[in-house]
């Protein structure tokens, strides 16, 4: 898997390290000066952040990651960001006992499971998450289908029906560990909910087993752990990933370490930190110009962190 690393010029001694947990999506973490991208933007902005490193890794297949990413499921594609963790140590100019892990999307779920150790968990300093998320993959597709459906308009009683189609889909699927072409074989009626359409192997790009990996994880317990301080991010007009995921996290978070998780509802924010003016907007995909007050708020916390002692 790629690394790309990003550090001042001239740096002098080790730097605290971003260390950044992707999102599903098999798209790469290349972040171009051109970029129009939000969360290329913001990576930008956290890579020209002085004082730090950011590090990123592209999923196989991606940019120049060898492998498929179609074709990787969760297990492996997390076992690659838990070697990029420990290869940290590699790096004369990275501070590896001084970590934030930068969740976006999925890897806002997920990023308390990259450091797998005591010692590893030593080495992080907090957490960013921007659209994560805390209960479970079965819970979470039903919710964004509602509101999917919702937002294409269907009227409220054929979104009740559609639903109950898609609890008997994705609890065949993700809870009895089925596969989607034997389910839909044998439950025809079923096909239209399919949000891939023909393509019953892949759903968002990857395959059945990196969303059949992904219920297999207990969030909850991983975020019940951390005892650090954490910035939860949610925006206003992200219709995947619903608030309450997030607040979640903080809640679990500020349970055991009270007032150390901060959530933050960004105002007109989508899920990869795009500038919207509405709902409907988010979900047609048309976005307004970006907002770099997102960047200042997560470049002004990690500036905050560095001022506090360690421990």
């Amino acid at each position: 898997m790629r690394s790309i690393i990003t550090k001042p010029r001239d740096v002098k001694g080790k730097l605290p390290v971003i260390f950044l947990a992707g999102w599903l999506s098999c798209d790469s973490v290349e972040a171009p000066a051109d970029t129009k991208d939000a969360t290329g933007l913001i990576l930008r902005g956290l890579a020209q952040m002085p004082g730090f490193c950011l590090f990123k890794i592209d999923k196989p297949g991606c940019g120049d990651s060898e492998g498929d990413c179609s074709q990787t499921d969760f297990d492996t594609e997390l076992a690659g960001y838990r070697a990029a963790f420990r290869a940290l140590k590699n790096y004369d100019f990275i501070d590896s006992d001084r970590v934030y892990i930068f969740g976006s999307s999925n890897g806002g779920g997920f990023a308390p499971l990259v450091p797998e150790t005591k010692a590893e968990e030593a080495q992080v300093r907090g957490y960013i998450t921007i659209g994560g998320w805390a209960t479970t993959w079965f819970e979470h597709m039903l919710d964004v289908e509602r509101r999917r459906f919702a937002l294409m308009k269907k009227p409220p009683g054929e979104v009740t029906d559609r639903i109950k189609g898609a609890t008997t889909l994705y609890y065949e699927w993700l809870i009895n560990g089925r596969s989607v072409p034997e389910i839909l074989k044998e439950k025809s009626e079923l096909a239209e909910l399919w949000p891939e359409g023909k393509d019953q192997t892949h759903l968002y790009g990857r395959p059945l087993k990196f969303y059949q990996d992904l219920q297999k994880l207990n969030l909850a317990r991983a975020w019940y752990r951390v005892r650090l301080p954490a910035l939860i991010l949610h925006g206003q007009y992200d219709w995947i990933m619903r608030r309450e995921e997030s607040e979640l996290i903080a809640q679990y978070v500020n349970r055991n370490f009270p007032g150390a998780a901060r959530f933050v509802e960004v105002p007109n924010m989508g899920h990869g930190g795009q500038h919207y003016l509405s709902m409907a907007d988010a979900f047609a995909g048309k976005e307004a110009p970006f907002d770099p007050e997102i960047i200042r708020t997560m470049t002004d916390w990690l500036k905050q962190q560095q001022k506090k002692p360690a421990g």
